[in-house]
């Protein structure tokens, strides 16, 4: 029996290297565009290299976080819309290590799929690179799987990994938290990145049709779902100059209910009054639809809400007057009285 060529047969079983590689090359191209100073190896080694500079600050720490852009991918696959994905997972990393104080250096992502697209990888590296710049962050390797059986031909998931920077004196945390304190909420963008099984389940359900107009909103149902995380660096930076600032709540999977605790120690808890923002239409639009309970819907969406910013009654004001309508004061830190961490109102 002759010897069939090995790239054929790996191409029949699936995995076609020449379109790998093809796609790899695009992203490479894209990285290249956000590398800064400290990178001496990006993409084509085994390992990216970040030199660490030379005037570190005072207790210098590392600040690692990594997360998944989830089924929301789906819908991006649905509605052919790929690019704001690849900002998603660049702000949602972003966001949880400015919880710490922490200033981003460098990032990865992780893109697995059943048959790669360079379409569609190409995408996804523009949004990942695009947000990058913004934060001043170089997009400095990942990995590119194709896994036939695994993934269906069209599905993808897209995972990040960031690494950030900041001083231990420095550090945000629930140390810092005291009762008095006051809930700054800074707005989001959409749903950012969580609750689309629930989403997908009541589109599915419900044959809900993406391109028409949400009640109580301007735009299409597909538009404002995959409307891209928002990036929390700029307004975080503004706060933390004037001072004051405590600690800062990512509201991610668990809404407000779920992810206000994780800044307070176990004598505390948050007092939120509904009526200091409006809930976007998106959000009142899908609970109307899948008659959702108010319950479920804080304990699965950000309800309008991406940040929460703990801070000093004394720099609450000041925050207010920089930030102007892109914040709202929200509640209060008190003394915890009872079994909920978080009292909404």
């Amino acid at each position: 029996m002759g010897s069939a060529d090995p790239a054929s047969r790996y191409a029949a079983a699936g995995v076609d290297r020449s379109r790998a590689a093809e796609a790899v090359a695009r992203v490479a191209e894209l990285a290249a565009s956000t590398w800064l100073p400290p990178v001496m190896a990006g993409i084509g080694p085994f390992a990216a290299v970040w030199r660490l500079p030379a005037n570190l600050p005072p207790e210098a720490v590392l600040v690692s976080s990594t997360d998944s852009v989830g089924t929301k991918t789906k819908l991006a696959v649905a509605l052919g819309s790929h690019r704001g994905i690849g900002r998603d997972i660049v702000n949602h990393c972003v966001n949880d290590v400015l919880t710490t104080g922490a200033e981003p250096l460098f990032f990865l992502d992780y893109f697995a799929t059943g048959r790669i697209d360079p379409a569609v990888l190409s995408d996804l590296a523009e949004g990942m690179a695009s947000a990058c710049r913004e934060a001043g962050c170089s997009l400095v390797g990942g990995e590119t799987a194709e896994m036939p059986g695994v993934y269906g031909i069209g599905d993808y998931d897209l995972a990040g990994f960031l690494v950030g920077m900041t001083s231990a004196r420095d550090l945000l945390g629930p140390a810092l938290v005291r009762p008095g304190d006051l809930l700054l909420g800074l707005p989001s963008s959409g749903l950012h990145t969580n609750g689309f099984s629930l989403v997908r389940h009541l589109v599915a359900e419900l044959d809900l049709d993406l391109g028409a107009i949400a009640p109580g909103t301007e735009r299409p149902l597909g538009e404002l779902l995959l409307e891209p995380h928002r990036s929390y660096l700029d307004p975080v930076r503004q706060i933390r100059r004037l001072g004051g600032l405590h600690a800062l709540a990512h509201i991610t999977g668990g809404g407000i209910v779920e992810n206000l605790p994780r800044v307070l120690d176990d004598s505390l808890a948050a007092r939120v009054d509904r009526s200091t923002w409006s809930v976007p239409g998106v959000f009142s639009a899908l609970q109307g639809w899948g008659g959702v309970s108010d319950e479920e819907m804080w304990r699965t969406f950000n309800m309008g809400v991406g940040m929460v910013c703990l801070l000093a009654p004394e720099a609450a004001a000041a925050a207010q007057a920089a930030l102007g309508d892109d914040c709202f004061l929200m509640g209060e830190v008190a003394e915890r009285s009872g079994p909920d961490r978080v009292v909404l109102s």
